[in-house]
């Protein structure tokens, strides 16, 4: 006993498991069960409430989170392939040339931007898909002629 004394005049809270003569307080256990409450906060039925049936349900909900920032860089990866596509082909381009062109030329415009400038910057947008055309022409000219050669 006089081990435990000793520590607990040494220890400025004595609220912890090692300084309290009686074992510590229950304010671990009541932040435990606040945070998955908190989590759970807003779900109907006994899911907000009992806090064995929250702790599933706050597992659940983390691990759909997680999933969730991945599907939406996914989806919008998706959107902005969508837009680009959309807007090179009414320039009479497919997808895969414009991007494989502007990859080969060095022009390190990334997708969001591109499909920002399909949208929003159409002239922008243009001068970049005659400029493809341009090169892609080039090239095919520079084909020909080690063809014919």
């Amino acid at each position: 006993r006089g081990g435990k004394m000793a520590a607990t005049l040494a220890c400025i809270h004595g609220r912890c498991r090692v300084c309290s003569p009686r074992g510590g307080s229950n304010f671990d256990r009541a932040a435990k069960r606040a945070r998955v409450f908190a989590i759970t906060k807003g779900f109907r039925g006994r899911i907000n409430n009992v806090y064995t049936v929250a702790v599933r349900a706050a597992e659940r909900a983390k691990a759909y989170s997680y999933i969730g920032r991945k599907l939406k860089k996914r989806d919008f990866r998706k959107l902005w392939i969508q837009r680009i596509n959309f807007g090179v082909r009414e320039h009479g381009i497919n997808y895969s040339n414009f991007i494989s062109t502007l990859a080969q030329n060095d022009i390190q415009l990334n997708r969001k931007v591109l499909s920002e400038l399909a949208i929003h910057e159409p002239r922008s947008f243009k001068a970049l898909t005659d400029f493809t055309k341009q090169r892609m022409e080039e090239a095919n000219l520079g084909l020909k002629l080690l063809s014919i050669n």
